[in-house]
């Protein structure tokens, strides 16, 4: 119990640390009366290659940072504590995959927030749980679907409003799919149904293994007695 509770904690640690970063940003941002928009993503221009790396730190407004924290509080928190083998590099990945194709498809304009990050942990988590077909992974998917299921809408030009990048959207979305993807193989997987059933089987005959070796060697010593 202790050390599921310490598992908790330490996966909570990292997004709360991000977040904690974000929010000092954005009272850095109003309170001195800078502008951080440029920290942004400008597809195909030189001035935008710096926002690829930078994109998902600098948010619009404290409303846009608000909608952001849960989400990615708790997509980042399912990451690492579930696939906390591989979340650091799935994260980096996402990040920066995200913002190169922000960076190739985006409309002109500073494209900025960590939206883009929450959609591609929102689809790594869900399709890597399909693809595993491991149920408590499974049972993720299913609660993100159920919780952020409608975002998807987000990612197409018709139904998000003007100043939203969609292009942000559909990036995360596409690298969180090829992660999921590129790695069905590293981190948690399926046990095998009949695994605990072989190992007792195993444990079984090298017991006997072990008692028809003491009976042989009582054997011979009697027979030694006997001589």
């Amino acid at each position: 119990m202790k050390q599921d509770i310490q598992r908790i904690m330490v996966a909570a640690a990292k997004p709360l640390f991000l977040i904690f970063i974000l929010y000092i940003l954005k009272f850095l941002e109003v309170g001195m009366d800078w502008d951080f928009s440029h920290a942004g993503v400008y597809p195909m221009e030189k001035r935008g290659l710096i926002g690829i790396f930078t994109h998902p730190l600098i948010h619009s407004g404290f409303s846009h940072l608000l909608a952001n924290t849960l989400p990615l509080f708790f997509l980042s928190w399912c990451l690492f504590y579930f696939y906390r083998g591989i979340a650091g590099k799935i994260f980096i990945l996402i990040w920066l995959g995200g913002g190169v194709l922000t960076f190739l498809i985006g409309k002109p304009g500073w494209h900025i927030g960590a939206s883009g990050l929450i959609y591609g942990l929102a689809f790594f988590l869900f399709f890597s749980g399909i693809l595993r077909k491991y149920v408590p992974l499974i049972a993720i998917s299913l609660l993100v679907t159920f919780l952020y299921g409608g975002i998807i809408w987000h990612m197409f030009p018709y139904f998000s409003p003007a100043n939203m990048s969609w292009e942000g959207h559909l990036s995360g979305g596409i690298m969180g799919t090829l992660c999921a993807f590129a790695f069905i193989n590293h981190g948690p997987q399926r046990p095998e149904p009949f695994a605990d059933e072989q190992d007792e089987e195993v444990e079984e005959e090298n017991t006997e293994e072990k008692e028809e070796g003491e009976e042989e060697n009582k054997d011979i010593e009697q027979k030694g007695e006997m001589i």
